[in-house]
């Protein structure tokens, strides 16, 4: 089905997991440089260009980079001599590789015609391009210029990169080459004994044992794992295993679920300390059955609460912004942030964050979650999650009432397991609404970073109760756009049985006793990174469960308790402070609000609102419950997402990233330190010395010295506010400025699209 771009002739024979390329001679090299490509299991090179300039700098040429710009079936190489600050090194992808599923657009220009493309799958191209601009999902910008390029060569690669990056197919994403050829010999047997998905902490909830553990860990004792949609044979987007209240019988929930959309049964996702559930639900499709079948579930729900509550139901399709007004608000926002100039944008950038919705919706998310949580917690009702397919925006509510409720889904494994539970096992479109195929705009929505999003608000307001960092969070929303985990290529459980069988009989792969392909979950991050870059998801300030502590010779576990949890203090009551409090919480404007929260609380609101206010009036506990403020003040644009690929927004030295240098090395002499407590038996005080070694490594990613006595290592050259990103290489937006595709790219005013070039010659 790639016919129409066939490998490069002169590479056939080449090693599949190392492939040296020509030997290259332009400004910057020498006339006998060698660039290796390296490649993934599966990987092919199918076209390249020689000569090629990458533009670096903003105002000039002379900080540009050459090389050679290569086109795989899985990404866009760009190789070269001249290798950046290295930070953290990506075991798939280096430091200039773009995955071709993260390729949005591809526009192709030439200076000398005034003519510009968007290319696309099986497009045609009548000009030879004097420069290739790709626009990605992540808000990255490359552009490359192809002065000194064969201009044949130049055309090649472009359209390449085009057709690869429209798959015509779902098993033509490089995921089934990567596991066919990485996890699969011609025998069926595990390549180096690599049983992907082993060992791993996270529950997949694929079997109805890890759904057992999640019912006991709730303490859910009315709810019991129902085993009826074995082989999809009930309904094809739900999982094989689910939970369903007790008093259900198996031939019931058969016979309802013809009557719910896409026979999606009602879901359990978590039950409350005081036995409330929480639960989520497709719309019924038989009006006459409306009633009946309301009160059957409602019934089974009620039966399964200790106090025998009442059930309430929430309809988010009429409270919450649909996934089409979700995309049109991202697509405005990376208008903003990264193709309007500073320049032109600086004054009214308030004012476009706003018209852009996308932080009004992450608010509506966070407090119809709240919401939730007050009838879970205020009134002790269990709630309904009623959505039309269930798929999309259940997902991102049913995880912010857990996130903000259960302590345990805000440690990595717990949060690992939410993700999978709440989404990938619960039929979320991760391929439609990654739009892998790219074949319906339609269906596209960044729900998922949304609930990121919201996320990470919390972690802002509460840094110490998360046990993993923003870098985490980012990490995790890039890996969408690296088509080889299971987490993320698609639509649902069925889907990913039925296209791994497939492919695994054309390929002629023998399963052995697998049903199908085991792709690899994203939570097995030794497949993208090294257990030092790891560290980088682990946060500093985290305070567990308890922490032990050594008190007159005995070691000792004290509950902790940070004021960085809430930055405020116990007397503040509200939100607002009191007259002689100074201490502000982190990012807050309250000091300056009391006047206009006093106005505020005089106006009417509502029990929901009357419930925030008064949990945030009590200092926080951060193994319980964890509640937002919703003013705008305190819900800040996520900047090192949507901005970190903007060079005029880098920091050098600066930012959250050096707090975080600090802190890691603080947590990291601290960690010598109980260690040497630990290890110490006598009645006096151990001598701090290097000489005791680490019983365990460290969890940070920035180490203190060798022992406390040591001064701590200098921060790093290469550290900025985009840590552990780098802007450098994404196109500058200066230095576009008066030239020929200053006019082209001005005109768009929302990203690019078809009916932009709609007037201009071809």
């Amino acid at each position: 089905k790639h016919s129409s771009s066939a490998p490069n002739p002169s590479l056939r024979g080449i090693h599949p997991n190392f492939c040296i390329n020509h030997a290259v001679s332009s400004p910057g090299f020498s006339a006998h440089s060698r660039f290796p490509c390296f490649c993934s299991s599966g990987e092919i090179v199918v076209n390249e260009a020689n000569f090629v300039r990458k533009c670096i700098g903003a105002d000039s040429s002379q900080d540009d980079l050459w090389g050679k710009l290569i086109c795989t079936n899985f990404k866009v190489s760009f190789i070269t001599h001249d290798s950046l600050p290295q930070q953290c090194t990506h075991r798939l992808l280096g430091e200039h590789d773009i995955p071709l599923a993260c390729v949005e657009q591809v526009v192709t220009v030439n200076d000398a015609k005034g003519k510009q493309k968007i290319l696309g799958c099986n497009k045609k191209l009548k000009f030879n391009p004097t420069e290739l601009i790709l626009y990605c999902k992540d808000f990255r910008i490359a552009r490359f210029r192809f002065d000194e390029a064969g201009p044949e060569s130049a055309k090649k690669v472009c359209l390449a990169i085009a057709h690869y990056s429209h798959p015509a197919d779902t098993q033509l994403l490089f995921g089934f080459e990567y596991v066919g050829t990485r996890f699969y010999s011609s025998s069926g047997n595990k390549v180096n004994g690599v049983d992907p998905g082993g060992g791993l902490q996270t529950p997949l909830f694929d079997c109805s044992s890890d759904w057992d553990r999640e019912i006991k860990r709730t303490g859910a004792s009315e709810w019991r794992v129902c085993s009826i949609n074995e082989d999809y044979l009930v309904s094809p987007s739900l999982p094989e295993f689910f939970v369903v209240p007790s008093s259900l019988a198996d031939q019931d929930l058969k016979q309802y679920a013809c009557y719910f959309n896409s026979q999606r049964i009602p879901l359990w996702c978590w039950n409350h300390s005081n036995g409330s559930a929480l639960v989520r639900m497709s719309s019924i499709t038989e009006p006459q059955q409306q009633r009946k079948l309301d009160q059957r579930i409602c019934s089974a729900i009620i039966k399964s609460h200790p106090l025998r509550s009442d059930v309430l139901k929430t309809d988010l399709d009429k409270i919450l912004p649909n996934i089409q007004e979700i995309q049109t608000a991202l697509v405005k926002l990376r208008q903003i942030c990264v193709i309007d100039p500073f320049e032109e944008s600086e004054e009214k950038w308030l004012s476009s964050m706003e018209s852009s919705r996308w932080m009004e919706y992450v608010r509506a998310f966070l407090k119809h979650a709240v919401e939730v949580i007050y009838m879970l917690e205020g009134k002790q009702a269990s709630v309904i999650l009623q959505e039309e397919e269930d798929r999309d925006l259940s997902c991102v509510i049913s995880s912010l009432v857990q996130v903000m409720c259960d302590p345990h889904c805000r440690s990595l494994a717990g949060f690992q397991g939410l993700v999978q539970k709440e989404w990938v096992m619960a039929g979320h479109r991760f391929l439609d609404r990654c739009n892998h195929l790219k074949k319906n705009d339609k269906e596209e929505s960044p729900l998922f970073l949304l609930f990121l999003n919201c996320v990470w608000q919390l972690m802002e307001q509460y840094p110490a109760a998360f046990e993993f960092t923003e870098m985490y969070l980012i990490m995790l929303s890039d890996s969408m756009w690296v088509p080889v985990f299971s987490t993320f290529l698609f639509n649902c459980p069925r889907q990913r049985a039925e296209h791994s069988r497939d492919f695994a009989l054309s390929k002629s792969i023998s399963l052995g006793k697998d049903q199908s392909l085991r792709f690899p979950p994203v939570w097995d991050w030794s497949q993208q990174f090294s257990l030092k870059d790891q560290a980088l998801f682990n946060n500093p300030l985290y305070v567990g469960k308890s922490a032990p502590c050594v008190h007159n010779g005995t070691v000792r576990t004290f509950r902790n308790y940070s004021s960085t949890l809430r930055g405020v203090p116990s007397v503040l009551r509200n939100g607002a402070l009191g007259d002689h409090d100074t201490l502000t919480r982190r990012n807050s404007l309250m000091p300056r609000l009391r006047p206009d929260l006093a106005q505020l609380r005089e106006q009417q609101e509502s029990p929901a609102e009357r419930f925030l206010q008064d949990w945030l009036s009590r200092p926080a506990d951060p193994q319980g419950l964890l509640l937002p403020q919703l003013l705008p003040s305190h819900l800040p644009l996520w900047k090192l997402y949507f901005l970190r690929w903007v060079p005029e927004a880098r920091i050098p030295h600066g930012g959250p990233a050096t707090t975080f240098h600090k802190l890691s090395m603080l947590a990291d002499e601290i960690e010598m330190l109980q260690n040497q407590l630990r290890q110490y038996q006598g009645g006096g005080t151990p001598a701090l010395t290097p000489s005791v070694p680490r019983t365990e490594p460290s969890r940070m990613y920035f180490k203190a010295g060798s022992s406390p006595c040591e001064s701590s290592p200098a921060p790093p050259e290469y550290l900025s506010s985009s840590f552990p990103f780098s802007p450098v290489g994404n196109l500058c937006r200066r230095s576009i400025l008066g030239t020929p595709l200053s006019k082209f790219l001005n005109g768009a005013k929302i990203w690019l699209s078809t009916e932009t070039l709609a007037n201009e010659s071809l």
